[in-house]
């Protein structure tokens, strides 16, 4: 069993379960009710349910798909303050992503070229598309 207020990697998130996140590229982010979408190109590693063989001219498995986060009651990107949450999506950047952690229950830090955002959400939920 684990804390609460336990810092958690990505790594040990089961949503997050045989994948690489640091390899993985954000395209963009939107809200649609409450819910936190951030659309990603994810790299699948082999032990993945949904990983395919690299085509000819690809050398590793990236696929669409969505982290979403259900529930979300505030964005904010690290040094700026708060606002509407479709705004402050909507001027999130792209990018490589570098982590995700789980900070306390409800609470993730999300880092990457596009700098740092805190989410205060429920567990992220992936999807492949």
């Amino acid at each position: 069993m684990t804390d609460d207020n336990e810092i958690i990697d990505w790594r040990k998130l089961r949503e997050f379960a045989a994948v690489d996140l640091t390899r993985s590229f954000v395209l963009s982010w939107h809200v649609e009710g409450d819910i936190l979408i951030i659309d990603i190109d994810i790299y699948l590693m082999p032990e993945h349910p949904f990983y395919e063989n690299p085509r000819p001219a690809e050398k590793v498995c990236i696929r669409p798909a969505s982290i979403e986060f259900p529930f979300c009651e505030s964005l904010r990107p690290h040094g700026r303050s708060g606002g509407e949450l479709v705004d402050i999506a909507s001027n999130l950047g792209h990018g490589a992503l570098t982590d995700l952690r789980r900070l306390s229950d409800a609470h993730y830090e999300i880092s990457g070229e596009f700098g740092t955002v805190f989410v205060d959400a429920e567990r992220p939920l992936l999807r492949l598309k």
